[in-house]
């Protein structure tokens, strides 16, 4: 089955969180997922308060910038939400907006390089392991969680995003999911999809690797204007088939297309100028969700 779920943008004010979480329960919505955007809403503590408002529905957050954090505290803050909340937090870590990053003074040199050790640090952490790595980021002497993962499926996973080709297949290698942002037509998710195997062949990974891909999604009476405007802003109007405006039926084929190209869990993102959130949360798991198989 296609997971389906919805953003909560962070355009929206924090405390607009509570009373769209709990609907989000309500309804039945599987996924909701969180930003961590500068500079807006912590990435953490939005999380954390979601899903102790809530009772079932999963509450991801994609990304978290590595640059702002020392893995030991992203490892930290992950097992916490784990242990606290079994099987209900999705954690996402990337490199995040270089000129976001550039502006708190953390811009790294080579952005792979310091996803790839908090990676390989950070899984090896949450596996309860005592990690010590003198890497040209990533630097820890004999580190390990007093309290790690309590996990009776198997490890927690850790989900990275990533866009370009060597960023791909670092999440092929590296990480146990990708997400995939809202600029991705179904054709870059078949790229996509390709990349990241190639990455988990030269790892040698036969595990399973989700793909979570954000769709910008409008509907109501000014749908299509709103859709193209949000296109037209991100210098993406000239992209095929991105994006849907339309009715339950006609979002439900969006998603299926982004399906069958490779994605294993849809997110619909409502523009920035949703109007009625409330009434996109309902939208997507209860008239969406019906006509997605």
């Amino acid at each position: 089955m296609t997971g389906l779920g919805a953003v909560f943008r962070p355009q929206l004010p924090p405390e607009r969180l509570r009373a769209l979480a709990r609907l989000a329960d309500e309804t039945g919505l599987e996924e909701l997922w969180l930003w961590e955007d500068c500079f807006r809403e912590g990435g953490i503590s939005t999380a954390a308060a979601a899903l102790a408002w809530t009772e079932r529905v999963r509450i991801g957050v994609g990304l978290l910038p590595v640059p702002l954090r020392n893995v030991a505290i992203t490892a930290m803050e992950a097992a916490t939400l784990h242990r606290m909340f079994p099987g209900r937090a999705i954690l996402g870590v990337g490199h995040g907006v270089q000129d976001w990053m550039g502006q708190v003074g953390a811009r790294a040199e080579s952005p792979l390089t310091l996803l790839r050790e908090h990676l390989v640090a950070l899984r090896a952490l949450l596996r309860g392991e005592r990690v010590t790595t003198d890497g040209r980021y990533v630097k820890l002497d004999d580190v390990g969680l007093d309290w790690p993962p309590n996990a009776p499926d198997g490890p927690v996973e850790m989900f990275t995003g990533a866009t370009g080709p060597r960023t791909l297949r670092l999440a092929g290698e590296a990480a146990d999911g990708t997400v995939l942002h809202a600029g991705t037509a179904p054709d870059g998710v078949r790229r996509a999809r390709g990349l990241i195997d190639e990455g988990r062949a030269s790892a040698g990974r036969t595990d399973p690797h989700k793909v979570v891909v954000y769709l910008l999604t409008a509907t109501g009476p000014d749908a299509a204007a709103r859709l193209r405007a949000e296109l037209t802003a991100e210098g993406l109007d000239t992209v095929p088939d991105l994006g849907v405006a339309g009715d339950a039926g006609t979002v439900a084929k969006a998603v299926q297309r982004l399906a069958d190209a490779g994605a294993d869990t849809v997110i619909l993102q409502p523009t920035a100028d949703e109007p009625d959130q409330e009434g996109f949360l309902r939208f997507t798991a209860e008239e969406v969700r019906r006509l997605v198989p």
